[in-house]
C-alpha cells in the first residue's frame, strides 16, 4: 500500500491497481450531460470570439490556426487535445536549441514542463495563454467525449511517470479544461502538487464541487492568477 498526504490533511492509502473508474452510473451520466450541454452553449456564445482569434492567428504568420497534441485520456486512451496555436511555426526546434544552451531553462522545463519566459510564444499567443483563451477549442474535445469541463489536467505520455502510485486516479476520469490545480495557484504549483490535486479531485468528486470549481475558474482566469 502507498500512503500520500493531501492538502486537506487526509491520506491516500492505495494499491497501484485498485482504483476503479470514477463517474459511473447516474453520476457519470449527469456529469457527461452537464459537460455536453454547457460546452455546446459556450461554443455558440463565443463563436464570434473564436472566429476573431482564428483570423488574427492566420494573419500573424500564415501558419496553422489550431495546434493538436496527443494527450492521455480516461483509461489511458490517447486523443488530440486542441488549442489555438500560440507558438512560432518552428517551435520544436527553438525549444531544443534553448534547452541545449540554457541550463536554467532546462531545469525549469524538466520540473514543470513549462517555461515562464518561453521564446517560442508569439505576441498574440502570449495574450491567449495569459487569458486562457487558447484553450477554448477544447470545448470541441468535450463534445467528442475526450474531455470534461472539470477534471485532471490533460497530460502527455511522457508525464505519466510523474503520477507514480496516483496514476490510476488520473486514468479514472476524463481530463478537464479546468480543475483543482487551476483554481489553486495554477503554474505557481509544483508538478507534485498538481498530481495530488488531480487525484484528490477524483477521489472526493461531487457535482457540487464541480460547480464550485467552475465558478472559481472565472476570477482565476480574469486575474491571470498563476498564468504563464
Amino acid at each position: 500500500m502507498t500512503k500520500i498526504k493531501t492538502f486537506d490533511g487526509s491520506v491516500f492509502d492505495i494499491a497501484d491497481d485498485r482504483v476503479e473508474f470514477a463517474f459511473t452510473g447516474i453520476d457519470g451520466f449527469a456529469k457527461r450531460a452537464f459537460d455536453y450541454t454547457t460546452s455546446l452553449s459556450l461554443i455558440l456564445f463565443t463563436l464570434p470570439l473564436l472566429l476573431a482569434i482564428a483570423v488574427i492567428i492566420k494573419l500573424q504568420d500564415g501558419g496553422p490556426i489550431m495546434f493538436s497534441h496527443k494527450r492521455c485520456g480516461q483509461g489511458g486512451r490517447l486523443f488530440p487535445c486542441l488549442k489555438f496555436r500560440t507558438m512560432r511555426t518552428n517551435a520544436d526546434k527553438a525549444l531544443e536549441e534553448l534547452l541545449a544552451r540554457d541550463p536554467a531553462a532546462r531545469e525549469e522545463w524538466h520540473r514543470t514542463r513549462k517555461l515562464k519566459n518561453d521564446p517560442r510564444i508569439t505576441p498574440i499567443g502570449r495574450f491567449l495563454r495569459k487569458s486562457s483563451l487558447d484553450e477554448l477549442p477544447q470545448l470541441f474535445n468535450i463534445l467528442r467525449g475526450d474531455m470534461s469541463l472539470i477534471g485532471p489536467r490533460p497530460v502527455t505520455t511522457q508525464e505519466l511517470d510523474r503520477y507514480g502510485a496516483l496514476l490510476a486516479y488520473y486514468y479514472a476520469a476524463r481530463p478537464g479544461i479546468t480543475g483543482m490545480w487551476q483554481v489553486n495557484g495554477r503554474n505557481r504549483l509544483t508538478y507534485e502538487e498538481r498530481v495530488i490535486y488531480d487525484a484528490e479531485y477524483v477521489r472526493d468528486w461531487t457535482f457540487a464541487r464541480d460547480v464550485k470549481i467552475l465558478v472559481k475558474t472565472v476570477p482565476a482566469v480574469l486575474s491571470f492568477d498563476g498564468a504563464c
